[in-house]
């Protein structure tokens, strides 16, 4: 196991030279840079364009700005600056994926916490009323966008908010009307509110897709013939279908785990923006209309390592659950 972990690991070097390489080309691919709208002001002086242009390293050429880059990155775990703030990348960053984190940690607990329950249940009655509704409201999931179910929910605490006087979080991450001195437990449960709807909202696609897999699975495994024969043994319901059944269902749902960690950074897209929640959505929105680089490779850098731990663990958890897999 520590040899595969190892190699595993020195596999990471040259995907991540590849992956950052590549998002370093392709941003600096685009034409113009940051410094191209000062040069339209005729208050900005060329000699101070020349002066940020040298300050940033954006004239020496692409290859060289990409090395420096990295070993400003490796050996002083420095990610740059960026050109918009002026100030140092991580502590731009820090904030906002914060932000997201809460998002995707609600969500993905909620993810798992609803669509194993109905999968399950919908395997164990298939074609009764409780799956056809399931498989409605999973359809409907998967058809209709997020930003859309969005912005219905706004609309209706809207309504809530006119018609019954309830004071519902619209958006942003907190009530403005909170007192500075408030408790940190008040300060928790208000920023919990506001991130319970938006939370929901982003987990319906991923609740309707995974609990219709999920049945699939166990439909396939509950067919099988070492299921019909724990049955004949007297085996209970439950312990055939939690401990047999669903142990070997379940590993397709483990090996896609790589991709929550990677989720993190990515976090919850423009439903950030609908619910103007602080998260990363909006600020790489930003960098990218700005042509903000370091801000970009940043983002690009940390979800590249996620992803490739994401996809370890989930390895390791397959060797956990599934007996049949050995790493050497």
């Amino acid at each position: 196991m520590l040899q595969y972990i190892t190699r595993r690991v020195l596999q990471f070097i040259p995907t991540f030279l590849l992956a950052t390489l590549l998002a370093f080309l392709i941003t600096q691919a685009a034409p113009g840079d940051f410094l191209s709208a000062l040069k339209e002001n005729p208050s900005v002086r060329p000699e101070t364009i020349a002066r940020l242009r040298e300050r940033f390293g954006l004239d020496q050429p692409v290859l060289v700005q990409y090395f420096y880059w990295l070993k400003n990155m490796l050996f002083n775990g420095y990610l740059g600056e960026s050109f918009q703030y002026h100030r140092p990348v991580t502590e731009i960053i820090a904030g906002p994926f914060l932000n997201s984190l809460i998002l995707v940690a609600i969500s993905t607990v909620l993810h798992f916490a609803v669509s194993i329950p109905i999968g399950v249940y919908s395997a164990m009655r298939p074609y009764s009323v409780g799956d056809r509704f399931f498989t409605t409201m999973a359809y409907l999931g998967l058809g209709v966008p997020s930003f859309f179910f969005g912005l219905l929910a706004i609309y209706a605490m809207l309504k809530l908010k006119q018609g019954f006087g309830w004071d519902l979080p619209l958006g942003g991450k907190s009530s403005s009307v909170l007192s500075p001195d408030i408790g940190e437990w008040r300060r928790f449960w208000d920023v919990f509110l506001h991130a319970l709807v938006p939370s929901i909202i982003l987990v319906l696609r991923g609740i309707s897709s995974e609990s219709r897999f999920i049945r699939g699975q166990m439909l396939e495994v509950i067919n099988q013939d070492f299921i019909r024969t724990a049955r004949a043994k007297g085996l209970a319901d439950r312990k055939i279908v939690y401990k047999h059944a669903f142990r070997l269902a379940v590993i397709p749902t483990i090996a896609g785990l790589g991709g929550l960690l990677p989720a993190l950074i990515g976090g919850a897209g423009f439903l950030e923006i609908v619910f103007n929640w602080p998260g990363l959505t909006p600020l790489q929105l930003t960098a990218l209309n700005n042509q903000d680089l370091y801000i970009l490779m940043a983002v690009t850098a940390i979800a590249t390592i996620l992803y490739m731990v994401g996809n370890l663990l989930a390895d390791l958890l397959l060797a956990t659950v599934d007996p049949r897999i050995r790493y050497s």
